[in-house]
C-alpha cells in the first residue's frame, strides 16, 4: 500500500500494531462496512470505523434526529434535530476522516431493499432497536453470505455477537423466535449503548485484517449496574429455521 505522509501520521499508531500494520491498513482501506441504524449502536460504531481508516461507510436509517436521542446517539448534535440521521452522521463521520467514503441510504431495511442494500459491502452492524430488523438483517446476511455483528440493548444491559453466515451460531440459533411484544422499557443508559457500538467496530477491524480471534460462538452480555462481562458460548444449532442442516 502506497501510504501518504498524511495517513501515515494520522494512522500511526494503528500501523505500529503488528496484527494490523501496513497490510493491515490497505485491507481497511479497501473494505466496504454497512451501518443499519445510526443511532445509540451506530454512532459509536461509526466514529471509530471512520477513524480506523474504513474505506467506504454505509449508513441505512430512514429516522430523522428527536431531541430525546442527544442522550445517546453522539454522532448527531442539537443543530440537526429534525434533520434525517444519515446525513448528519454522514457530517460528523466525514469531518472526523475525510478519507472514508461516507454512502447514505436514507431508509429503513425492509425485505424488499435488503438485498440491493447489503450487496455492496463486506460486513453489516446491526445497530438496530428492534426485533423485526434483527431477524431481517440474519437472513439477508444468510442469502447473501455477508458476516454480520448483532447487537442488542435494554436500560443498563448489552448484548453483542458476531455472525459468519454458514460457519458459525447465527442470530436465530440463540434467538430462534421473537419474543411477544411487551410493554417498551425505559432506558437505555446513553454509555451502553457506546460500549457495546464500540466493540461492535472492532469486531468489523478484526475482521477485515483478520486480526485476532472473532467474537463467534460467544454471546458478549453486559451489565453496567454491576459492571461486569459475562460469556456465553453458543453454537449452531443443526434445527435453526435460517442455517439449519436442513436448509440451503
Amino acid at each position: 500500500m502506497n501510504i501518504s505522509p498524511s495517513a501515515r501520521q494520522r494512522y500511526a499508531r494503528q500501523l505500529a500494531l503488528p496484527e494490523i500494520g501496513e497490510a493491515g491498513q490497505a485491507k481497511l482501506a479497501a473494505a466496504r462496512v454497512l451501518l443499519v441504524g445510526v443511532g445509540g449502536l451506530g454512532s459509536p460504531a461509526g466514529f471509530y470505523l471512520a477513524a480506523a481508516g474504513i474505506g467506504t461507510l454505509g449508513l441505512a436509517d430512514g429516522d430523522r434526529l428527536e431531541v430525546s436521542n442527544l442522550q445517546r446517539q453522539i454522532a448527531h448534535t442539537t443543530a440537526d434535530i429534525g434533520q434525517l440521521k444519515v446525513a448528519s452522521a454522514a457530517r460528523t463521520f466525514q469531518a472526523l476522516n475525510p478519507d472514508v467514503h461516507v454512502r447514505q441510504h436514507p431508509e429503513r431495511l425492509t425485505p424488499a431493499n435488503a438485498d440491493a442494500l447489503l450487496r455492496d459491502y463486506d460486513f453489516v452492524v446491526d445497530a438496530t432497536d428492534n426485533f423485526e430488523s434483527k431477524y431481517l438483517i440474519a437472513a439477508a446476511c444468510h442469502a447473501k453470505h455477508k458476516p454480520y455483528s448483532h447487537a442488542g440493548i435494554l436500560q443498563f444491559f448489552g448484548q453483542t455477537l458476531t455472525v459468519v453466515p454458514g460457519q458459525t451460531a447465527c442470530y436465530r440459533c440463540v434467538f430462534p423466535d421473537p419474543p411477544p411484544p411487551s410493554t417498551p422499557a425505559t432506558g437505555p443508559l446513553g454509555a451502553v449503548p457506546g460500549i457495546i457500538g464500540t466493540i461492535q467496530a472492532a469486531e468489523a477491524i478484526k475482521l477485515v485484517t483478520g486480526a485476532g480471534k472473532l467474537l463467534t460462538n460467544r454471546l458478549l452480555a453486559f451489565d453496567a449496574l454491576t459492571m461486569q462481562f459475562r460469556e456465553i458460548a453458543v453454537r449452531r444449532n443443526a434445527a435453526c429455521p435460517l442455517c439449519g442442516n436442513n436448509l440451503s
